[in-house]
């Protein structure tokens, strides 16, 4: 009888120690073309736990100080979503820019990294989706009348 009980003690911690949380991101990358200057550019990276375990995030790392990572904080059971919100600061920083955000986790991928790009534009620089100008017609001047005398 112990023997018994021992093997089965032993499958079920086994079936456990085989249960993983795996972390399935939509995208993880995105793309905010051209912003503003000044403008706080925030984007949410969501997931799916697809594994058969809780998943939990334990810390988002940024990889500079101008964005700001905020996550699910509670344990993501399978089968349910979550979110990785990045905040990035455009405040003094014009031209192009690439920046990652390090998601770890106990997923069966401990650490997956996200990344977003953009362009810091001038205020007042037209963004990438405004329309053209319309053109503009040449004016002619009026013509000089002839003086009769």
């Amino acid at each position: 009888m112990k023997k018994l009980l021992f093997v089965f003690a032993l499958v079920f911690v086994a079936s456990f120690a085989n249960a993983q949380g795996v972390i399935k991101f939509k995208s993880e990358s995105h793309d905010f073309g051209k912003i503003e200057e000044g403008v706080v550019a925030t984007h949410v990276f969501e997931f799916t736990n697809t594994g058969t375990a809780p998943v939990v995030i334990s810390n988002a790392s940024p990889s500079c100080g101008c964005t700001t990572p905020d996550w699910t904080k509670e344990p993501v059971m399978p089968g349910k979503t979550g979110k990785v919100t990045a905040a990035f600061s455009s405040a003094g920083r014009l031209g192009g820019f690439s920046k990652t955000v390090t998601v770890i986790s106990n997923a069966e991928t401990p650490q997956i990294v996200l990344s977003f790009k953009g362009e810091v534009v001038s205020k007042g620089t037209p963004a990438e989706s405004a329309a053209p100008a319309a053109p503009v017609a040449p004016v002619k001047a009026p013509a000089k009348k002839k003086s009769t005398k």
